[in-house]
């Protein structure tokens, strides 16, 4: 089975998309197997992350917008604005895909772990993931 979903964005940072993942694995009509999620942007990424404590997020975004800065003098890449060269650098040092494996229905996550999909640029706008189980 193959979904496509869209996911609304209002700009930079990590949006939790477990939920919004999960269900599916219900209409695939299996009880396990492999869940793989897709992002078709070259400015938003996937990521596995603690979906406890909202800080861990905070202090990853903060980190990576420190690694990979607006306004560096060396990119030529800047006809969709400035945060669109830091945005593709952001998403080829992350991940565009992710395989989850699923058993009795249940992605097998760990305790503290939830789905993300992580903007890298700040405008708003919809996301499109796909999502194959």
């Amino acid at each position: 089975m193959i979904r496509q979903i869209g996911i609304p964005v209002d700009g930079q940072g990590l949006y939790p998309i477990t939920d919004r993942v999960a269900p599916l694995l219900a209409a695939c009509g299996r009880t396990e197997g492999l869940c793989t999620l897709f992002i078709r942007h070259t400015s938003a990424s996937l990521l596995i992350q603690e979906n406890y404590d909202a800080s861990a997020r905070i202090d990853l975004e903060n980190w990576l917008n420190r690694l990979v800065p607006e306004g560096d003098a060396l990119y030529t890449h800047t006809l969709e604005g400035p945060d669109d060269m830091p945005a593709h650098i952001k998403a080829a040092l992350t991940a565009t895909q992710l395989a989850i494996p699923f058993q009795r229905g249940s992605l097998l996550l760990g305790t503290w772990q939830g789905i993300y999909l992580w903007e890298h640029r700040h405008q708003a706008g919809t996301r499109q993931l796909v999502v194959h189980v």
